[in-house]
């Protein structure tokens, strides 16, 4: 199990810059190369930003914290809002303005084709500006001929890494799932005194869950496997570390725990998906 405050982080620059915007994160925890990785992370965005409507094949979940964020047809998130974004289905375009920041999680989706590594999209991005350039979410470069190409940016940079097109998982979603968790009401948990839930959902046949916790003063809840807790606010305690506010605990597969709310404590779960057979 990993406990991680928000203060032993600090805000970089995304060095892999491939969207209009300046974009800067907080890298919270990330994976191991694999079907299994994964990247977690605060991310902030100031100033116009655009990204055109595209697709991926990994999948993402996304909780706005602050500021607005235009998804164009699919909607618009505002503090609070959710998303689970599946593997192949597309989205956007997406708009911004003046500073929103939301958390973001990006692992393998039901398919099994994995995340690739930030790191390694960093070096492709790089690698890729030497004969081209990155414009608006597209990669613009001309082959040997004289053509001009247009490439979807994070197509070809995950096509550089890997030296081979990419095949997109088949759309088990036709769009994206946009929540509104402040509408939704909080269900009191009958195992666990003191905790009630907003379950948000289940995705996929690998159950990728998403549920919203409050944990009263001195209550506690229990902790599953294989799982993300963001913490929104309030205080507690898991396994004898301290948690505040941004605080994340990770649980790996077959780990347990128990989160003991020293204050009024809400937070965010996020359990990754099992494993492909």
């Amino acid at each position: 199990m990993q406990v991680v405050p928000i203060e032993s982080r600090t805000v970089t620059a995304l060095n892999n810059q491939i969207r209009e915007g300046v974009i800067r994160a907080v890298r919270i925890l990330e994976g191991e190369p694999g079907p299994d990785n994964f990247a977690l992370k605060l991310v902030n965005i100031e100033g116009d930003f655009f990204s055109p409507r595209h697709r991926h094949n990994f999948d993402q979940v996304r909780l706005q914290l602050e500021g607005s964020f235009d998804y164009d047809r699919d909607g618009c998130f505002t503090p609070g809002a959710i998303g689970y974004f599946p593997e192949g289905t597309r989205y956007g375009p997406q708009t911004s303005s003046g500073n929103t920041w939301n958390l973001l999680l990006q692992f393998g989706g039901a398919s099994g084709s994995g995340y690739t590594a930030e790191s390694e999209e960093e070096h492709a991005a790089a690698a890729l500006r030497e004969k081209g350039k990155f414009e608006k979410g597209v990669y613009t470069y001309f082959n040997s001929d004289g053509t001009k190409i247009n490439q979807d940016a994070y197509e070809a940079v995950w096509e550089h890494i890997h030296g081979r097109p990419l095949v997109y998982p088949k759309e088990r979603y036709e769009r994206p799932v946009f929540m509104n968790s402040n509408a939704f009401k909080w269900v009191p948990l009958k195992d666990q005194p003191g905790v009630a839930s907003k379950m948000m959902g289940v995705f996929s046949e690998r159950e990728t869950k998403l549920a919203f916790y409050k944990v009263d003063s001195a209550a506690k809840l229990a902790l599953e496997e294989n799982s993300f807790y963001f913490v929104l606010s309030g205080t507690g305690e898991v396994n004898g570390g301290a948690v505040g506010k941004h605080t994340t605990v990770h649980l790996k597969r077959m780990e347990s725990g128990t989160l003991a709310a020293n204050a009024d404590l809400e937070c965010l779960q996020i359990k990754l998906p099992s494993r492909c057979n």
